[in-house]
Order: structure tokens, then sequence, then C-alpha cells
């Protein structure tokens, strides 16, 4: 295994957005097809203990939104530190993680100790699927720290031009938890039946194996950060150069979370069918919208880097090449799910009902690809740049004036598709201030050329 790290600012765009973001969209493949077996495993358990793992998607947003918003700000930090040839506070940003990853990780353990029953309510859970939810979710907070781990980590790995161990890291995680799910789920073999605890038990030992390997990368010889552990003290300039970009990351996805939290308690007004529903099709869309997702990882390094060595032109066509491609494999997915949507529905649930709401509802909600695409790689454009409160108003915007006033106007209009159709209005009418943002961006590059040339 070759460890040789990417040079972001030299040699063609294409190629090397490609190698940037080929692991990155494997990653989030790999790490979505699990939460897929997952789902899968859990549907042939009950469609109750699928609706159960459904109410804990919103808190697993907000942990992805804490751990994932963090690790953005440090690996933009670190890319424009590794870009500006100051190496010293990059490798210092990589120690900070660990010590952020413990005390976050504390911190949420704690909250969910406090009252498990009272946040599942919140979130949507039913008198007659809460249990369930808290078996769950109390049986994965061991994890939680090394799960913020991962994502912190996997920025860091990018920044540097190592996006193929973030991969490797991805592939172990999901092996781990796909090999043990049904085991543990079902008691095949020597393995104790544990129901709904066996996925979350699952998790938690891909996650401490996949976080230990993280570890290990970043105090390789090989890496950019040779981690020590005098890098792991404390360093409060750096935790806050880390959150000026990551914070408003963090806002975005706790917001998006409230989204998700809003269609948990109005499908729980229609069944728990519905919500059942819900986890198949967000794990569906996962499947694109992680892929879009990985393009946008591998850009945000590389915006970070050239725009902290200068490179303009570089920089602006690096993002042109990202929309074109990130429309195109939209476009390709949508057109795939349309017309044959009822195979997926038969392959997660024997139920009719759930097929049928499932046929519809993938149909639906996956028109919010077309517009998804390039405003994600314009969100990811910005956060490389260290505009972090742009890509904030944007998303946040969307989230609270647009998408949550859909939720509440389109389900007494349309009944439950009401609810299916108010992700794609919501995205679609978001994109035109995206567009104008993103626009507006590339005219202060071109600006920048021009002065420079």
């Amino acid at each position: 295994m070759s460890d040789k790290s990417l040079n972001l600012g030299k040699g063609p765009i294409l190629p090397l957005l490609l190698k940037m973001s080929g692991p990155s969209i494997a990653t989030v493949l790999v790490v979505n097809l699990y939460n897929l077996i997952d789902a899968f495993w859990l549907a042939r358990l009950s469609p109750n203990a699928l609706a159960a793992l459904t109410i804990s998607i919103p808190i697993q947003l907000i942990l992805s939104g804490i751990g994932v918003g963090t690790g953005l700000g440090a690996g933009s930090y670190a890319a424009r530190m590794f870009g500006a040839e100051e190496n010293r506070k990059a490798r210092q940003t990589a120690g900070q993680v660990f010590f952020l990853s413990a005390v976050l990780g504390a911190l949420f353990i704690g909250m969910v100790l406090a009252g498990p029953e009272l946040i599942l309510r919140f979130f949507g859970a039913t008198e007659e699927i809460l249990p369930l939810s808290r078996q769950y979710l109390l049986t994965s907070l061991p994890g939680v720290p090394f799960l913020f781990l991962i994502m912190m980590t996997g920025n860091l790995l990018r920044a540097e031009g190592r996006p193929h161990l973030v991969m490797y890291s991805a592939l172990l995680y999901a092996a781990v938890g796909s090999i043990l799910d049904p085991f543990l789920i079902f008691g095949w073999g020597l393995f104790p039946k544990l129901g709904i605890r066996g996925a979350a038990v699952a998790a938690v030992i891909s996650q401490i194996a996949c976080g230990l390997l993280a570890f290990y990368y970043l105090q390789q010889g090989s890496s950019k950060y040779k981690l020590k552990w005098h890098h792991l003290r404390p360093d409060y300039r750096i935790i806050r150069s880390i959150y000026q970009t990551g914070f408003p990351s963090i806002i975005i996805n706790l917001v998006v979370s409230l989204g998700m939290l809003m269609h948990n308690h109005i499908l729980g007004g229609y069944s728990d069918l519905a919500v059942a529903t819900l986890g198949i099709v967000s794990r569906m869309n996962g499947l694109v919208m992680m892929t879009l997702y990985g393009i946008g990882h591998g850009l945000m390094p590389l915006v970070a880097y050239n725009e902290g060595a200068k490179l303009y032109s570089r920089l602006l066509a690096t993002v042109k090449v990202a929309v074109k491609i990130s429309f195109g494999i939209a476009l390709l997915s949508l057109l795939i799910v349309e017309a044959f949507s009822p195979a997926f529905a038969i392959l997660f649930s024997n139920n009719p009902e759930l097929q049928a709401l499932t046929v519809t509802a993938l149909r639906i909600n996956f028109l919010i690809l077309i517009t998804a695409a390039p405003s994600l790689m314009w969100i990811n454009m910005f956060i490389g740049l260290g505009q972090g409160k742009t890509a904030m108003v944007l998303l946040v915007g969307r989230e609270t004036l647009i998408l949550l006033p859909l939720l509440w106007l389109l389900p007494p209009w349309f009944g439950i598709n009401g609810v299916w159709m108010a992700q794609p209005l919501a995205n679609a009418f978001a994109f035109l201030f995206i567009l104008y943002w993103a626009k507006r961006q590339y005219r202060i590059f071109e600006s920048l050329i021009i002065d420079k040339g």
C-alpha cells in the first residue's frame, strides 16, 4: 500500500479531482451501503424495528453535523496551512481533533443518559416503538467518541492528499458492521440473539476499529502530520480557527436534522409504516447524496489548497469540473430510480402497504438530486475558501425559510405525498439563491486572475 500524498496544486485537474473524489465517493458509498444493509436486516426483523432505527436518524444527523462540521473546519484549515507551507500549524490541527472527539463524545453521552426517553419522544418515537428506539440508542453510546474521531480524521487525511486512506478506513467500518449485523441481530451460530441491540453492538465495534486505524494513519512517518503526543494538547487558537469554518457547517447539519425531525413527527401522524418508509427512502437517497458529498469532500481541500497558494485560475476550473461530474451522476441516478423503484421496494419488505408507500416516496423524493448536485459543489467551494458563514446562511435559509413552511403547507393539500414533495421543492427554490452567490464568487475569482496576470 502506497501512502504517497497527492500534490493538490499541480497536474491535470480532472484526474486529480477523480483521485481526490474517487476514494471519498467509495467511502460514503460503502458507509451508506452498510446503513442500507442495517435497514435491510432490521426490516426483516420487523417493520417496527426499522421504524425505531429511523427515529435515530435525526440523532445521527446531529452527531454527523457536529463531527463533519468540526472535521470540515479542521480539514479546510489544515489544507490552507499546507498550501501556505505552514506545516507546524497543520500538524497541531491534527492533534486537536482527538481532544475534541473525546470532549464532544463525553458531552453527548452525558446528555443522552440524562433523559433517553425524553429525547426519543422529542424526535418522534411513538409509544409502540419507544422501547426499541431506547435499546438501540443506549447500546450505541460507547461508539460516539470514535464516530466523532472517524469523521474528523477523514477530512484531515483528504487535506494532506491521502484520500485513499479514508476509503480503507470506511471499508473496515462497513465490513465489520455488515458482517456482524445478521449474526448479532438474529443470533446466528454461536452469537446471542440481540435483536435491534445487535445492530447497535455491530456499529460500536466497527466504529472503535475504524477510529484506531485513523490514529495509526496520522502518526505514520509517511504522513505530513507525523502526529506526536504533544500535538494532542489543546491549542485554543487553532480550535477557534477550526470553528470559524466548522461552526457554520455544524449549524447547517443541525438545521437539516430539524427537517428530519419534522418529517418523523408528520409521518408518525400517518402510521409507523410511513416512518419506516422514510427510513428506506433516506438510505436509498443517501447512496446518491453521499456520492455527491464524496465529490464535494474531494473538491473542498483542492479549493482550500489552491486558495492558499493563490492559484485562482486552477481553483475556478476545478469547481466547474466538479459541478459537471456531480450533475451527470445525479441525472443518471434519478432515471434509474424512476424506472426501478418497485424492485427496490420489494427488496426491503414483503409488506404490500410498505412497498406501495416506498415506490411513491422514492419517485418523488429523488427529484431533489437535479438541483442538489451543483448546490453541494458550490457549498463545498465556500467551505474550502473558509467562508463557512456564507454556506450556513444559504443552507439554513433553505431549511428554515423554505422546507419547514412547505412541510406545514403541502400535507393538507396532497396528503402524505406532500411530505415527500417538500424536499425537492425546497431544494429547487434554494438552488436559485446558491447559484446567484456562486456566480458572484466566480466573478471574484476572475478579477483576481486578471490582477495576477
